[in-house]
């Protein structure tokens, strides 16, 4: 008689964590215009115009701003945006990216 195998299967379970999110933040310059920072802030980030205006003077007068918090990949790729637009209007417009305090 042929003998039978029984398998046991353990199944682990694997805790995940939500991605952490990170903060983009746009730095003041003296070069970049007051209305190219809004119509930035307006076509990248989807600011109203009120909020575009509010956050571009919180630039102005404390040299940087948190514009927006998103997933890594999608921060990098606003910074991108923005970063192409300033550079093809010839403006040394600035923005970073680090992770946002939980």
């Amino acid at each position: 008689m042929a003998k039978e195998q029984i398998g046991i299967k353990e199944r682990e379970q694997v805790k995940t964590a939500e991605p952490r999110n990170y903060e983009v933040i746009m730095h003041n310059d003296d070069v970049t215009t007051m209305d190219f920072v809004v119509d930035v802030l307006q076509k990248v980030f989807f600011k109203k115009t009120s909020e575009a205006e509010a956050l571009m003077l919180t630039i102005h007068q404390t040299g940087l701003a948190v514009v927006g918090i998103y997933s890594y990949d999608i921060a990098l790729s606003k910074i991108e945006r923005a970063t192409d637009m300033a550079r093809r209007a010839h403006f040394p417009l600035r923005l970073t990216c680090q992770p946002a305090k939980q």
